[in-house]
């Protein structure tokens, strides 16, 4: 088992990221899932009524509430399903923005998530420079999927995002762990032309620091 520590990101830590969290722990990556947003928002009965919820609200409870409201129109979006799979993986949908952990990989499913978790990434630096402890100019590799927010392109996301992860373990890393040289930024520069010339994906990238 790979010792690189993913995570990966969308808006509401429902449809994009928690399918890519699915495939990638089916294959014994060490994975989290987050959302960028200030809320959950999932669709409603119309486009002007979404169904907005809290981060940290169980999606056990979001699922209960959804099947009490129209479970017909919730299984025919397919949004029963999704939820159903999300509870299997964890608890409740969570926020990047208030996590502590530390990753070297994150994977990002557009590109408003890309700035908002490359921003949160360098605030926690800023902090570093005035508390030396936090200090340890860890590399954090941040990968931009893009994929559009529906049921069919988030399984072709994470497939896309699960093969990515693959190629980074298998050819950037060492004893499990990414290979830390000073040509790494351009190394994975590369794989990643290499993997968008192969894929047609569309992907931004960079490379931060903690």
């Amino acid at each position: 088992m790979s010792k690189i520590k993913f995570a990966v990101v969308c808006a509401s830590n429902q449809n994009r990221s928690m399918e890519a969290h699915h495939v990638l722990r089916q294959h014994n990556f060490s994975i989290s899932s987050y959302g960028t947003g200030t809320a959950v928002r999932l669709p409603g009965p119309s486009a002007d009524k979404p169904n907005i919820y809290s981060f940290g609200t169980p999606y056990d409870d979001i699922y209960n509430e959804l099947a009490s409201q129209d479970r017909h129109l919730y299984t025919q979006n397919g949004l029963l399903l999704m939820l159903d799979r999300n509870r299997r993986i964890k608890r409740a949908p969570e926020r990047f923005q208030d996590t502590s952990d530390v990753f070297d990989v994150i994977f990002t499913c557009e590109e408003r998530c890309f700035d908002a978790a490359c921003e949160m990434i360098d605030s926690i630096s800023d902090v570093g420079i005035l508390n030396r402890s936090r200090q340890s100019n860890q590399p954090v590799h941040v990968i931009n999927v893009e994929i559009i927010d529906n049921h069919e392109q988030a399984t072709v996301g994470g497939k896309l995002i699960l093969q990515l992860a693959q190629e980074l373990v298998a050819n950037m890393s060492v004893d499990g762990q990414i290979e830390a040289t000073t040509d790494l930024d351009q190394e994975i520069g590369a794989l990643l032309e290499a993997f968008i010339d192969k894929t047609k994906a569309n992907i931004l990238y960079t490379i931060t620091y903690l």
